[in-house]
């Protein structure tokens, strides 16, 4: 890790979707690479997660929303459609040309998992949420890292608002959980929309942000 990212945990980084600054790109990845638990904008809500391999960083966001941390209940944000190929199995040319037309964008879609999945939750799952946000910010992250990160949305205490936009009260909640909150901005409240992909047809079980285009 280097110093600046030693000297940046538990703070708020604000970044610009138009242009994120490459260097705090590369130093919220240094806090990734060592496990380190993030806050970060998507194209829906504000999301929180680590990398894929941190399966201590992946049990503690597991208790904090209530799962089990043996089977969590959690999704993973790709950086493009190229990388999906190595943690799911999309054999059905239409799913893939859904996935295709639809991502980036504000969609949750449940596919089959690969080999490489179970190995990362040390269970037998079989299935994972995918998301590719139409997000510069966290896409840049993942994209430096090298591999997914784990994403879980940021829920509001507020049974009526749901989600929690503001970064810097997210920032005030989160700060001795979170080793950075990345500030791109307010956040929307709507979140997004999942499609299970693993049955004979499409199916969406939760109409979010996102409107398919089938």
């Amino acid at each position: 890790m280097t110093i600046f990212a030693e000297t940046i945990n538990h703070m708020l980084i604000r970044l610009y979707p138009e242009n994120p600054n490459l260097k705090h790109i590369r130093q919220i990845v240094d806090i990734l690479e060592v496990d380190g638990i993030i806050i970060y904008p998507t194209d829906t809500v504000y999301a929180m997660g680590c990398d894929i391999k941190a399966n201590k960083s992946i049990e503690k966001i597991a208790r904090l929303k209530g799962l089990n941390p043996e089977n969590p209940d959690l999704s993973l944000i790709f950086h493009d459609m190229s990388q999906l190929s190595e943690y799911t199995v999309i054999r059905d040319n239409t799913i893939f040309k859904l996935l295709k037309r639809n991502l980036p964008g504000p969609f949750t879609f449940i596919v089959r998992a690969n080999n490489q999945i179970p190995k990362m939750f040390k269970n037998k799952k079989k299935t994972v949420g995918i998301r590719i946000p139409h997000s510069s910010i966290v896409r840049e992250i993942v994209k430096e890292l090298g591999r997914p990160i784990i994403t879980t949305s940021i829920h509001d205490p507020d049974e009526v608002i749901e989600y929690t936009t503001d970064p810097e009260l997210i920032h005030e909640k989160y700060r001795d959980f979170a080793d950075i909150v990345v500030d791109g901005g307010y956040g929307k409240n709507e979140a997004s929309t999942i499609v299970d992909c693993t049955g004979d047809e499409p199916e969406i079980i939760r109409q979010g942000l996102g409107i398919l285009e089938w």
